[in-house]
């Protein structure tokens, strides 16, 4: 192995010289902040830092000649002033009007990258530090001193991207005639109980009037705010729905005979049994639904709707009713048109970002490729800037569920999953993936001792073949079928270099690629032993520590309160105690019980969290505007509709 880490060490001394008088984007570094700024017909005006001081606003002129209100008339009457980054992270200057962006993606139904320049929560935490939260789609909020009560207040004025009005009834429907309606939400999810807990009562919604709404719990919830604002990447759509154009799809609502003629329309499949929940679920579109071929005409709240979908590209329009405008009283976002090139996998991805035909990227890069990229740049007219991750990119999990009695056998013992990460070289990672942008991790032991690893599966047993494996209690080897998708560039090299880690203490270890659709059947079925992917195990709110794939059946079981799945032991039950304990609780507790989290993974090991702190290559436009290398790097896809071409 340490030939691999002289090898890294090499390309480490190459890569860096590469990076040497390469810097971000000069305009973005500027400490001064700008006393005037063209707006987006390119007149000048003076910054303005209060949305109230803005008495005339501006339109892109791909809009004039439309039939359409005048901005000001489709702006509410208080619009957002974006924050989706603080100050100090993004120097925040006023552009220009026009231009398509493109992007690319794997899959038909989802661009990751356009998914988060475009999803809009109901509120919002600036560059995601969680550090505080702030209105978005609702103006703004309050919290009752026992933290029980929620006052919500609404944007008057605010649009659906068909013109309709967005008031308390679409946020009514939205809980009253969804969540808690058992045929559509059988099972309400776990953030919407009291304590954050399925055993927990529903929430309880009072509506003061047409934008005015409370929200209330029987036990405290100081963590409601940060859920609505990114936990899970939340968008509007849990508590927000457009009341006017699904009630149509709503059995309460709609004439059954017109009901009837639109499931016959909607029919999926020859001789498919199809009922109104079926196609109600279908015909709403949800923030991760915006790429699906039948969002087209649905009502959104984002700075683009979907205006095309084909088998190689998506097309996405501007929202002439977006409700935020710059300090200068431009509505957004500035670009026109997305366009979302759709590729068969990774590698096609690369190809075209080095071609120059990809003006925004960060999900699909991988700092193995940074010299390619930078090598490429200047022709390809984009630059690869680095910016931190916000995930630890390459966890490693176990099925500690998967319906194998001798697999649960070795898998479930502590012992052995100690003695596998004892037997990780997290330097050899670092270098050879990572360029040696990446720290060994905090949250799980990163010492290297094969001696002990050894020693440990000695002890549980675990005898050599002749092969040089060792043999679970059947007697035969002991094999780790790692399954993953190629989601990311490191991915599969990380299963690769663990198969020769194993081996030297003796554990067999394949290693196969699906596709994501397979991946997600397959893991849903509880048929994945062991794979790899990232978790947002970093970010206290998000409530990702892997607990689907490490503990599908146990997972299930919590979730479920017990429905489903198998009952889990009682350390696993108060390791999932804690997190809904993390859930309700305001920031700074929420921060205490992490650390404790923390612990348990240390002395548990769930999963394999090898690496922390890695850099992210950033593959931006070299005109693109309002860009920035600082923070985490999808808290620079938020900013999207700020983003802008320079002429």
């Amino acid at each position: 192995m340490r030939s691999t880490i002289k090898l890294g060490f090499m390309l480490l001394v190459i890569f860096s010289l590469i990076i040497v008088g390469c810097s971000p984007k000069s305009n973005q570094s500027s400490n001064e902040p700008q006393k005037e700024n063209p707006d987006g017909n390119g007149n000048s005006k003076p910054e303005v830092v209060d949305v109230s001081e803005i008495t005339e606003f501006h339109q892109s002129p791909m809009l004039d000649g439309m039939d359409l209100p005048d901005v000001k008339d489709r702006l509410p009457k208080e619009p957002k002033l974006p924050n989706e980054m603080p100050p100090e992270f993004l120097q925040f200057e006023i552009g220009k009007y026009g231009g398509t962006l493109n992007t690319v993606a794997q899959s038909p139904t989802w661009d990751p990258d356009f998914f988060v320049m475009s999803n809009e929560p109901l509120l919002n935490t600036p560059g995601i530090l969680g550090e505080e939260v702030t209105g978005n789609v609702l103006k703004d909020y309050e919290v009752s001193d026992d933290e029980k009560e929620f006052t919500f207040h609404m944007r008057e004025g605010l649009r659906w991207s068909d013109g309709e009005p967005v008031t308390t009834e679409d946020v009514r429907f939205a809980i009253e005639d969804f969540q808690l309606n058992e045929e559509l939400v059988p099972i309400l999810p776990a953030w919407l109980h009291s304590g954050g807990n399925v055993e927990g009562t529903p929430l309880k919604l009072e509506i003061v009037d047409d934008f005015t709404f409370k929200i209330s719990f029987d036990e405290p919830n100081g963590g409601f705010p940060i859920s609505l604002a990114i936990q899970n990447w939340r968008g509007y759509a849990d508590l927000l729905k457009p009341a006017h154009y699904l009630k149509q799809f709503h059995k309460k609502y709609a004439d059954e005979a017109e009901l009837k003629k639109l499931i016959a329309e909607h029919k999926f499949e020859e001789d498919q049994d199809v009922s109104w929940v079926n196609l109600f679920n279908y015909m709403d579109i949800t923030e991760r639904e915006m790429s699906h071929p039948n969002a087209v005409g649905f009502p959104v709240l984002y700075p683009w709707k979907l205006k095309e979908m084909t088998k190689t590209h998506g097309i996405y329009e501007r929202n002439p009713y977006y409700f935020k405008v710059d300090a200068a009283g431009n509505q957004l976002p500035y670009i026109d048109m997305v366009k979302s090139a759709i590729v068969q996998d990774i590698e096609m991805t690369g190809l075209k970002i080095i071609a120059g035909e990809v003006d925004f990227n960060r999900e699909a890069t991988a700092l193995s490729k940074m010299p390619v990229y930078r090598e490429n740049a200047e022709k390809g007219g984009y630059e690869a800037l680095l910016a931190n991750m916000h995930v630890t990119p390459t966890d490693i999990f176990l099925n500690l569920t998967y319906d194998n009695e001798n697999w649960r056998k070795v898998v479930r013992d502590v012992r052995f999953r100690q003695a596998l990460n004892y037997a990780i070289d997290r330097d050899e990672i670092i270098d050879t993936l990572y360029y040696g942008f990446a720290d060994p991790s905090t949250i799980t032991d990163s010492t290297l001792d094969l001696d002990k690893a050894n020693a440990l599966l000695d002890e549980m047993g675990m005898e050599k073949g002749s092969d040089g494996f060792r043999k679970g209690p059947d007697g035969k080897r002991f094999t780790i079928p790692i399954e993953v998708q190629a989601a990311a560039p490191d991915i599969v090299p990380l299963a690769e270099l663990l198969t020769e880690m194993w081996k030297e203490i003796g554990i067999h270890v394949t290693v196969k690629t699906l596709d994501s659709a397979l991946f997600g059947t397959r893991n849903a079925a509880n048929e994945i032993q062991a794979t790899i992917i990232w978790t947002h195990t970093p970010l206290y709110y998000m409530q990702d520590w892997g607990q689907g794939l490490w503990g599908n059946l146990w997972n299930a079981w919590w979730n479920s309160g017990g429905q489903k799945g198998e009952e889990p032991p009682e350390d696993v039950k108060e390791f999932y105690s804690l997190m809904n304990k993390m859930n309700v609780s305001p920031p700074e507790e929420a921060v205490k019980i992490m650390e404790t989290l923390k612990g348990k993974m240390k002395e548990n090991i769930y999963y394999f969290v090898h690496i922390e702190h890695v850099k992210q290559p950033l593959i931006v436009n070299s005109k693109l505007g309002n860009i920035t290398d600082k923070g985490t790097a999808i808290s620079i896809n938020f900013a999207g509709e700020q983003m802008f071409f320079r002429e």
